[in-house]
């Protein structure tokens, strides 16, 4: 799993960097860094815009006795968008944009969903409480 993640964490940035040089040969500097600019302020804009909303409905939720594993599911995701869309570059702000789309997060969540569920029936998930913590 450490190998995957640096894998990620170098071959993205990577990546990252080449197309925002490619696009900015194209368009120019300074539109490029308006383009990071303006989609990051997008993202921001729309990634609190729909954490107000879930945090709405997992209120109204559990006030209603409901759990809401949904939500709870949509504002990790909403988060994760957030992350996304304020590092700059093309791909992260591609990914981040599809999870902010309802559309495209119900199906992730699905997929999500399907894979804890796996996880569980499998008995291959182990958590452990470190108590030696002091509050």
């Amino acid at each position: 799993m450490f190998f995957k993640l640096l894998i990620l964490f170098v071959t993205v940035p990577i990546i990252e960097i080449w197309i925002l040089i490619d696009i900015g040969r194209g368009i120019g500097t300074l539109p490029t860094i308006l383009l990071i600019i303006i989609t990051g302020i997008v993202g921001a804009y729309l990634t609190k815009r729909q954490g107000l909303m879930t945090i709405y409905k997992i209120k109204e939720n559990l006030k209603i006795g409901i759990m809401p594993s949904e939500e709870l599911i949509d504002g990790f995701l909403i988060i994760l968008a957030g992350g996304f869309l304020i590092t700059p570059g093309i791909l992260t702000d591609l990914a981040g944009f599809l999870l902010l789309y309802p559309k495209s997060r119900n199906f992730i969540k699905r997929y999500l969903k399907n894979k804890f569920n796996n996880w569980i029936q499998s008995n291959n998930v182990y958590i452990e409480i470190n108590d030696d913590f002091e509050y």
